[in-house]
């Protein structure tokens, strides 16, 4: 398929290179050329914007940051829409408000347009080793179209329901894995407290009923103390911006998620946002 690919981060780059290499004819935009430069000289084709590499593709895949970033893309000036002919699919695999993937769909919708909310789970590891899970929001039959792309990126592709489900399971994968994240902390500030090895605390709960791949990550970076970001705890502060307006939307009580945006909230006033989230073991430190 002719592919267009905006968004070559630390995961987008990467799942940018295991779509060609799946014979597909790759372009790509960057609002800065030198992140695509190593794709350049690859011979990937570069467009000058959004609209010229719609025009050239039958289907876009972006991987960006927030919700106003994905509806630049899609209709701002010189945007997506602009250039896709009808039948073209937008897949955006970023994580968004699900309210704004249903807009975008509905406006997609009126042009022929089909569209995709695909957020992901698996950070840039899952990334590099094409073994992603696949939240998808979408028209069955508009992500049968998609799917042999999808499937180039990640091991377990699941059809949520409609626009707009995807999403709605990814703010729920995200509320989960970091309360972990937040369970974790509380852990190891207490065996800190306590002036006990955490390395073995770790050990021991790692082969009980408290296992869990958070755990394992998460666990082993806070006894190392090694706070350098994975997934930076910016982007889970965003997440969790979403998830708690959604909440307040339906008038869904989450009392845990709540308390774990406070602490996102002290993570980021204490200027550790580019951080991994394994800060929040240094929020209970302060």
């Amino acid at each position: 398929m002719r592919v267009g690919f905006i968004g070559l981060g630390v995961m987008g780059e990467p799942m940018a290179r295991h779509l060609r290499a799946a014979g597909h004819a790759l372009a790509v935009w960057a609002r800065r050329p030198e992140s695509a430069a190593a794709l350049v000289a690859e011979g990937v084709a570069l467009c000058a914007t959004p609209s010229d590499l719609a025009a050239r593709s039958e289907v876009v895949i972006t991987i960006v940051t927030a919700s106003a970033d994905v509806e630049a893309l899609a209709f701002g000036p010189q945007g997506l829409a602009e250039g896709f002919a009808p039948g073209a699919v937008h897949v955006d695999m970023s994580t968004i408000a699900p309210a704004s993937a249903r807009a975008l769909a509905e406006r997609y919708a009126t042009r022929g347009v089909g569209w995709v909310d695909a957020p992901v789970s698996g950070g840039g590891q899952g990334a590099r080793a094409a073994t992603l899970a696949i939240m998808a929001g979408a028209e069955a039959a508009t992500l049968a179209r998609v799917r042999p792309l999808l499937e180039a990126l990640g091991k377990r592709i699941v059809h949520i329901g409609p626009p707009g489900a995807g999403q709605v399971a990814k703010a729920c994968n995200q509320m989960i894995m970091v309360s972990a994240i937040q369970a974790c902390a509380e852990a190891f500030r207490l065996a800190g407290a306590h002036g006990v090895d955490q390395a073995a605390v770790l050990c021991a709960l790692a082969g009980g009923s408290a296992g869990s791949r958070v755990l394992e990550v998460m666990g082993a970076k806070m006894v190392a103390r090694d706070f350098a970001a994975g997934v930076e705890a910016r982007l889970h502060h965003k997440d969790f911006a979403i998830l708690m307006e959604e909440a307040a939307r339906l008038g869904a009580p989450l009392p845990v998620a709540a308390q774990v945006w406070q602490q996102l909230d002290a993570l980021m006033g204490a200027g550790w946002g580019r951080d991994d989230t394994a800060s929040l073991l240094r929020v209970l430190e302060g």
